[in-house]
């Protein structure tokens, strides 16, 4: 449901539920090597002693970085992956870090930098034939949602097959939608740029490994962030099953019949699975695991009116859904500390928000994501796309319901513009 706007700060109250966005402070921070440095898609089992400040000098430094405060309680022992971050998600402080700037594969956690990208460029209801060239080029043992040559589906329907199976078939289509392959991975590289994650590097837009191919814990977190200021984003990485239209085939009277078949997301911490259970306040956003990449993920979740953002990349330990076990003890940990643990650095602002910040008097101008103008550059739409606002949909992820949220203006001041704090709805 829609809410009249308001020009005043932490104006949006919430009566119903589920997600929340994100708000920042950040100055400018020092730039990471250029992404023709960038390592393999194999890269060495230490980080680097060199890595990018962007966010603070800390978030530079190899091994973990956290400021203890009065009662906060002491990072989990047991968390073995390569690289991780925790994040408030409104503030933009980050609570704790551990080489958060080290430029790994990232495996499908990099379509979050793909749907930030291309979301803004298609509404949901426009159509698609696929036809042989849309599927071509994609690596040997992708994961697939099901996309056949020759069938039809909704832009509606390929953001389901990208965000709740991971599939590379969805990727593509859209990618040929929006120019092709080498367009999308130009446009993606930009937006990154605009983002100011300086640690990636694109070369496929679904995220298989491929050589030179690299992001950190720091830049997805970014990507997060900005996607969740989207209302089909947040929509769709919250999403836990839904239906996605099947082969059409003949029917018993030869007439044609396309049945559907249920698909259901892959995040194991908004779905559960016998070894994880449900994450309390859990609302997306993506999982990724390649040979290189190992798992991956990022998710966002609230409790009590505080949201944090945590990425974890490559866990050492060899267990089923070790990832989003480690995630979950972050979080854990996160709600524990916050109020708590000092900021040991800050998820910076994309650039167009802070030369924005830098005008007297300027405001961002209210929009809603999902069918931006698409003679507009690359460059324009994304900044046009993280700097949306207004209308909402966020997800109540118990029983996976969509709840319809209301809105308020967005500020722009030193402050990322961003909705005020978005409250779950209290479990029954």
């Amino acid at each position: 449901m829609s809410a009249p706007k308001k020009t005043v700060r932490r104006s949006l109250l919430v009566t119903s539920a589920a997600l929340s966005s994100l708000a920042l402070t950040a100055p400018a921070a020092l730039a990471a090597p250029s992404p023709s440095t960038s390592p393999s898609a194999s890269p060495s089992a230490t980080p680097p002693a060199n890595m990018s400040s962007v966010g603070g000098t800390r978030l530079g430094q190899p091994g973990t970085q956290v400021d203890l405060g009065s009662g906060a309680p002491v990072i989990p022992k047991d968390i073995t992956a390569r690289s991780w971050i925790v994040a408030d998600a409104e503030s933009g402080e980050v609570l704790a870090a551990h080489n958060a700037h080290w430029r790994l594969p990232p495996a499908s956690t990099m379509k979050m930098l793909f749907a930030d990208t291309v979301l803004p460029r298609f509404p949901k209801t426009e159509k698609h034939k696929v036809v042989p060239s849309d599927l071509a080029g994609m690596g040997s043992g992708s994961s697939m949602v099901g996309i056949k040559e020759g069938e039809t589906y909704t832009v509606h329907d390929l953001w389901l097959g990208v965000f709740l199976r991971s599939g590379n078939d969805a990727v593509h289509v859209l990618a040929a939608m929006n120019g092709g392959v080498d367009n999308t991975v130009k446009a993606m590289n930009e937006h990154a740029e605009e983002l100011q994650a300086l640690d990636t590097n694109v070369v496929t837009p679904d995220g298989y490994d491929a050589p030179r191919q690299v992001s950190s814990a720091y830049d997805l977190t970014l990507f997060a962030r900005s996607g969740l200021q989207k209302k089909d984003f947040r929509e769709y990485c919250s999403t836990v099953s839904a239906k996605f239209p099947g082969e059409t085939k003949k029917g018993k009277k030869g007439k044609s019949v396309r049945e559907s078949f249920e698909i259901q997301n892959t995040n194991r911490l908004l779905s559960g699975d016998s070894d994880v259970p449900v994450y309390q306040g859990i609302a997306g956003v993506k999982n990724g695991n390649t040979t290189n990449a190992g798992a991956t993920f990022t998710g966002v979740a609230e409790r009590n009116g505080k949201v944090l953002l945590v990425t974890v990349m490559n866990p050492s330990k060899d267990e089923h859904n070790e990832v989003y076990k480690e995630t979950a003890k972050l979080f854990d940990w996160g709600f524990q500390a916050a109020g708590k643990a000092r900021a040991v650095g800050e998820l910076v602002p994309p650039k167009s928000a802070t030369q924005a910040s830098a005008q007297p008097g300027a405001n961002a101008s209210a929009g809603q994501a999902g069918g931006a103008d698409s003679s507009a550059s690359p460059r324009t739409k994304a900044a046009a796309g993280t700097a949306s606002g207004g209308m909402g949909v966020a997800l109540a992820i118990t029983g996976g319901l969509l709840v319809l949220l209301a809105a308020a203006a967005f500020l722009v001041n030193r402050r990322w513009p961003l909705p005020d704090l978005v409250r779950r709805r209290p479990r029954p």
